[in-house]
């Protein structure tokens, strides 16, 4: 399946290789570099302690004390989704399923956490996590940019696919996080 894709794909012409980085390219880069390395040191804060972070132990005890059991196992798995899902973003590398990794952790954190709190973050609610939620299918939407890692490969382009890809596969391990 994958080589018939590959040999039915439509050869980049030398336009297409050669045409000059725009504002947009470098707009989008800036928002994945902000973006992704924000998220990025917000799971090394659980990960490792590291930014003022409370690291692995106290994340744990958190996430046990919101029914996540067992605690330090469901605090690895949100760190390593915002710390890898957050690098991913940044470099533009598997972006969709970087993009995943953010939507699925912010579905549990509206779930468990800012839900019951409203709209608005000053009252403890969820606009922090949608706006996190919306960048990362937004950018899984666009695609990376030429100025991104995922450019060398067969994906990268963005599109409703990548889009459908990144929001079903974080909403399916947000359901079955909130399952278990």
């Amino acid at each position: 399946m994958l080589t018939k894709r590959i040999l039915n794909r439509p050869a980049r012409s030398a336009e297409t290789v050669a045409r000059p980085v725009t504002a947009a390219d470098a707009g989008l880069l800036l928002i994945r570099l902000a973006f992704g390395l924000l998220m990025a040191a917000h799971g090394a804060q659980k990960l490792f302690g590291l930014f003022g972070g409370p690291g692995l132990t106290a994340t744990g005890k958190g996430f046990a004390g919101l029914g996540y059991r067992p605690g330090r196992l469901y605090a690895v798995i949100g760190g390593l989704s915002e710390f890898l899902g957050g690098l991913g973003l940044a470099l533009g590398l598997l972006t969709p399923l970087a993009a995943a990794a953010l939507i699925g952790v912010m579905i549990n954190a509206m779930a468990t956490v800012t839900g019951a709190h409203g709209l608005w973050e000053a009252d403890g609610g969820v606009e922090y996590s949608v706006c996190i939620a919306v960048v990362a299918l937004a950018v899984a939407a666009i695609g990376p940019g030429r100025l991104a890692v995922d450019r060398l490969f067969l994906w990268g382009g963005g599109g409703w696919k990548e889009a459908a890809f990144a929001l079903g596969l974080g909403g399916l391990g947000a359901a079955i996080t909130l399952s278990l």
